[in-house]
């Protein structure tokens, strides 16, 4: 999915940026090594990109989800939403930091079954709650704390969603173009014949 009518404002870097993404910035080339080209993008409205960040990093630290867990949700979300680099970034992200097994990120990139029943619950749950707009079911909720997850993981999964909301809607305002880091994970969504 990608908007019709990309936005036309330009990619911005460290010495374009206002001070306040500019910090996010040169942040991000220090800790990646690159600032990812979503990064540039959202840079054109410096609290969009720090509540990204920001949150993103609360998520990664505080869910109370191992980091192949953190993924999943990711992952759930932004294909859920379509979002053609967020799916990129975050299987290449699994594939190499988060000791996601690839045949598990493979079956969410394919919409298929994933065997494993843990994550397949809270990849179901998390993908129930973008869907259902934050109202799951009864039945959804008690799969997920079957499952041994904690209601207040119910909380956190409502994070991921707004951070990688975030994300998804401006990657598909700008038809962001995948960095070259993640481009053997490119992703089209078959729902929209990309």
């Amino acid at each position: 999915m990608q908007a019709e009518q990309p936005l036309s404002l330009d990619a911005l870097t460290p010495e374009t940026a206002d001070p306040m993404a500019r910090r996010r910035l040169e942040a991000a080339a220090e800790k990646f090594g690159m600032i990812p080209n979503m990064y540039t993008r959202m840079a054109n409205a410096p609290g969009l990109l720090d509540t990204y960040i920001h949150g993103y990093d609360l998520f990664r630290e505080h869910s109370g989800f191992t980091p192949a867990e953190q993924e999943i949700v990711f992952l759930a979300v932004s294909r859920s939403n379509g979002c053609s680099y967020c799916m990129a970034a975050h299987s290449f992200i699994a594939d190499n930091m988060s000791d996601v097994p690839k045949p598990v990120t493979d079956a969410i990139r394919d919409g298929r079954a994933i065997d494993d029943a843990r994550l397949s619950a809270l990849y179901s749950f998390t993908t129930s709650m973008v869907e259902k707009r934050g109202l799951p079911s009864r039945g959804d909720m008690e799969a997920f704390l079957a499952a041994g997850f904690q209601e207040q993981q119910i909380l956190q999964i409502a994070l991921a969603i707004a951070v990688k909301t975030l994300s998804n809607y401006s990657n598909h305002l700008f038809r962001t173009p995948v960095d070259a880091a993640f481009a053997g994970r490119a992703w089209s969504d078959p729902r929209c014949g990309e």
